[in-house]
């Protein structure tokens, strides 16, 4: 490992300036909210692009985990990045809930999928194992904290010049950022060399592959974990401007999504950093535990609860931090866990089949908008989603680390 290496940081925040590109999927909620009464969509069609994204971003990590382990990096995360882009670009010219999910939610969703598997692998390879959570949270956070900006710029964008052509510029923004950064991400010369296509990868004494990944128990409970942990941050995100109009006449929703971004950055450096120090499993509980008592609570913060309309805002602003860092420590622990667990040789691909839960979370968007269109209200969603992260708890104590079995002579 070259640690302290100029290099190493070069692809760490190469990785992280990517993850502030991609990160586009967490402003949904703003452009949700923004879509014209006149393209009659439901509110549950308004979940669905963000949903069909989440869910096609998080399939496609498996792939892309495996291209970026054979291929390198740079090539993958490029690819990315020219997805993502063409599918903003495809969007702009429609206004269909269908050609929403195919630009967005296919395209665009793929497209995340390349350049998110490709940023943290080679920025782990460049520092030591005591450092993965640190390093981890710092690329991860590029994708959390992108709302910080995209959230109002979108916001501004949208009141200039409508959704289409925000999309349009959006689309070719991107783009360009994510190819021109992809560039800079290089494996360190230590890093083994990626075998030639066809043929097996070499795995190290603890390395797994994909196919012994899947044959350990702890791969599904892991997979179950990150599913309801994920189902509740990603719900309250495609929803929460949404969440806020109802429940405080909070029209500028926009402001809340960009302070759970703040949140959802800080808790993936938060966790990744305190796990090297602490162990990843009782960081893991702490947030869990903290995330299930703020999806209880959430449904009671409204203006008929408390007299001073200010407070409520308050109350609001801070549960929404809270809310993003919680759900931030996820995208920090859990590739900390895999890469604990089952080694750094195929990291990319073995990642990519524990993150498909991310995606099964994502459902908890499309849940929550079906549940409003019935019931009117999101406080249901928000009960789920609560007893959603107590089940993880209580899975959490079964966690342990995977012994390799010996290859048959």
């Amino acid at each position: 490992m070259a640690e302290g290496s100029n290099k190493g940081w070069v692809v760490t925040f190469a990785g992280t300036g990517i993850n502030l590109a991609l990160g586009v999927l967490y402003s949904w909620s703003v452009i949700s909210k923004k879509i014209p009464d006149d393209w009659g969509w439901t509110e549950a069609q308004r979940a669905l692009p963000y949903t069909i994204a989440c869910l096609i971003f998080a399939l496609t990590m498996v792939p892309a985990g495996k291209l970026q382990d054979r291929f390198g990096p740079r090539v993958t995360a490029s690819l990315g990045g020219i997805l993502t882009g063409l599918g903003l670009i495809l969007a702009s010219r429609f206004q269909s809930v269908t050609m929403y999910i195919l630009g967005f939610g296919v395209l665009a969703g793929s497209g995340i999928g390349f350049g998110y598997a490709s940023a943290t692998p080679p920025a782990v390879k460049w520092f030591p194992p005591a450092k993965t959570g640190m390093i981890a949270g710092l690329v991860v956070a590029g994708f959390g904290l992108a709302s910080v900006y995209i959230a109002p710029s979108v916001n501004y964008l949208i009141g200039k010049v409508g959704i289409q052509q925000t999309f349009l510029i959006l689309g070719i923004a991107f783009m360009a950022v994510v190819v021109l950064f992809s560039q800079f991400l290089v494996n360190p010369p230590s890093a083994a060399p990626a075998p030639k296509p066809g043929t097996k990868a070499p795995l190290g004494a603890g390395d797994f592959n994909g196919m012994e990944v899947v044959k350990t128990p702890m791969s599904y409970l892991l997979w179950l974990m990150f599913a309801f942990n994920a189902g509740a941050g990603l719900m309250v995100i495609g929803k929460l401007a949404k969440v806020v109009e109802i429940q405080a006449s909070f029209k500028a929703g926009f402001i809340l999504v960009a302070l759970l971004a703040i949140g959802n950055a800080g808790g993936r450096i938060i966790a990744g950093t305190a796990s090297d120090k602490l162990g990843r499993i009782r960081v893991l509980q702490i947030f869990t535990a903290f995330q299930a008592v703020l999806m209880f609570l959430t449904p009671f913060i409204t203006t008929e609860r408390f007299p001073d309309p200010a407070m409520v805002k308050i109350l609001l602003i801070f549960f929404s931090v809270c809310i993003g860092m919680n759900y931030g420590s996820n995208l920090a622990l859990f590739p900390s866990l895999v890469k604990d667990f089952y080694g750094l040789k195929n990291f990319g691909v073995n990642y990519g089949l524990v993150f498909t839960s991310w995606g099964v979370g994502s459902l908890m968007a499309l849940v929550a908008g079906m549940i409003y269109d019935k019931y009117h209200t999101f406080n249901y969603a928000f009960f789920i989603a609560g007893g959603l992260l107590i089940v993880t708890i209580l899975l959490s104590f079964g966690v342990k680390k995977p012994e390799k079995k010996p290859a048959a002579a």
